[in-house]
Formats: C-alpha cells, structure tokens, sequence
C-alpha cells in the first residue's frame, strides 16, 4: 500500500491509499469519491495522462509521495431521434440508452473508442470522431451506423456533421467524405471533386451545405431541402456565415446581405423581407423559420407566419437584441 496525493486546480487537495495490485480505475474511482465529481481526468506531475484505466498502477509508475492533479471534465449529451449519449471530452466510454436500433446499445463499439473529441448524430445512429483522426459509427446502418465502406477513407477527421440520416466529415486536408441514406445526404458524388478546401458544413433535414475557403457553396442531398442551391449559386460568394434549419439554409455574405435556399415556405425564401436583410450580423432558426439580428440590434423573421417568421406583434420591443434563441 501507498499513498498518492490528489489536486484540483483550484488547490484543493486529498490523500489516498493505493494497493500495489491496483488499476488506475481505481484510484479515479477514489479521487471521485473524494472530490464528489463524477468525471474526472488525472494527470502526473511530469504530465502523463492516465487515460487507460485498465494500465496497473505499477505500469503507469505511480509510486509513494506521488501527486497528481485532477482535471474536472463536463460530461455531454447527444441524441439520435429515441436514443441518447454521455461523454466527455477526451474520454475512452460512452453511455447509451433508448432504442437499440437508434443507437441506445454500444456495447459491441465500447473498446473502440480512444480519446473521443466529438459525438455527432442524426435521428438514429451516433458517429464518434477520436483524437487520431477516426471515426466509429453505431446505430443504423441505413442512417449512418454503418460507416465500414468509407472507414479507409475516415482518416484525420476534424469534424463529423448530420443531416437526419447521413453524416459528413471533414478531413484535415479540408475534404470531405459522407455516409448514410444516399437521398439525405450520405452520397455526395455528383459534387465530390468540388469538395475541397471546405471550412465548414451545415445541415438540414436531408441535404447538406459546405462553405469552402474561399467563401463559396456545395451543397448535395434532397432538393427541396437546400440540397440544390442553383438559384443563389450567383450570390453565394464571400460567405461569412451558414445557417440550416430543417428545411432550409440561410447564408449571411461579406455585405451583411443574405442569401436562402431551400423550402420556401420554411424559411428558403426571403425575397419577402429582402431589402430589411442588412448589416445581417447573426441568424438563428427554428425548424421552419428565421430570424436575423441586424447591427442596429433589431430583428429580421421570415418563414412560416404561424411558427417564428411573422414577428410583427412584438416588432416594435425588438430593439438592441444582443441574442435570439430558437425552440425546434
């Protein structure tokens, strides 16, 4: 037996005893215990992450006198449409439940998972990204649960985006691979050679659109929801920043103009409320409508009158709005 000192970063501290037999599990499982949180990561003084909690105490050359601090994580939720998942940040587990076929079992996925960056989802399957770059994929197989035709190509993965049965991921050297439902984005063939240097993607319901490096737009996936963007392609250049809502897509330019795309009754037509879309600063959506806030700190709806894009009866208190948040 021996002891190790334990230390948040905000100087409070803890001593336990550890059995030369033990695992690293164990001694988290008392510095949790001890500090009352629930995740928390542990590092040596010489900077070692002891991230391996079936590593042996004597493997990870703990030693009497030893301190090590203790880093508090915020666990994180994501969903599928009847499935939900917990995880940290840099974390080697992921806690599931719901429906299995939405993603609520992961057992057969548990021991592939290392340093998980992101969890990414669409209405029934997950997508990890981990720190080296991978991807691993459960949940439907049909809506993105199955990622094993693509997986040679899931390497040096910044970041995965969904629609609602496909997922797209962006590769370090700024392309892009997708998988899933074909018709909700999972096949983005047609525009693949187009997909270079992309900065950013969004997604709707079923289509997916990509902001390149030079401000321009792919877009892929259902017609009616933003997957085709031809009307606005002209006007969709020096793209600042990119909106979707399940329906549509708002971009807001250089300008502080506003260009959409999508279904027009949910929000993909703002030629209604044009001439008011400048000096556009942000947008949010709600599942069939937007609202932009302007410079001067007022705001700008359209879409669907009855559910967000008709803010006529409060207008005149929309004034100095610093933040919009939005219900689905």
């Amino acid at each position: 037996m021996f002891q190790v000192t334990i230390a948040l970063p905000s100087g409070k501290r803890t001593s336990v005893t550890v059995a030369e037999s033990s695992k690293v599990a164990d001694v988290k499982l008392l510095a949790q215990q001890q500090f009352q949180q629930g995740f928390l990561r542990l590092i040596t003084a010489w900077g070692y992450v002891l991230s391996d909690l079936e590593e042996s105490v004597e493997a990870a050359e703990l030693e009497e006198g030893d301190h090590l601090t203790a880093i508090a994580q915020q666990a994180r939720l994501a969903a599928t449409g009847s499935a939900f998942a917990l995880w940290i940040y840099g974390g080697d587990k992921i806690l599931t439940w719901g429906s299995a076929y939405n993603g609520g079992r992961s057992t057969s996925i548990q021991k592939k998972l290392k340093n998980v960056q992101q969890v990414q989802a669409t209405l029934h399957a997950f997508a990890a990204v981990l720190a080296d770059g991978s991807v691993v994929t459960w949940g439907s197989h049909r809506c993105g649960g199955d990622s094993s035709f693509v997986s040679d190509q899931l390497r040096g993965v910044q970041r995965v985006e969904a629609t609602a049965g496909a997922f797209a991921a962006i590769l370090k050297d700024g392309s892009v691979v997708t998988w899933g439902a074909p018709y909700l984005g999972g096949d983005s063939s047609e525009v693949q050679d187009q997909l270079k240097n992309v900065r950013q993607i969004q997604g709707s319901l079923q289509a997916f659109a990509a902001v390149l490096e030079n401000g321009s737009v792919v877009t892929w996936g259902s017609h009616r929801y933003g997957g085709d963007s031809s009307k606005v392609q002209p006007e969709l250049f020096l793209v600042r920043q990119l909106k979707a809502s399940p329906f549509a897509f708002a971009a807001i330019l250089a300008d502080g103009s506003v260009a959409t795309w999508g279904d027009p009754d949910y929000g993909g037509d703002s030629s209604l409320v044009q001439d008011q879309l400048k000096n556009v600063q942000e947008i949010q959506g709600t599942r069939f409508a937007f609202a932009a806030i302007l410079a001067d700190g007022s705001v700008v709806t359209w879409g669907d009158a009855e559910r967000g894009g008709d803010s006529s009866e409060v207008q005149d208190q929309l004034r100095n709005v610093m933040q919009i948040q939005a219900t689905n």
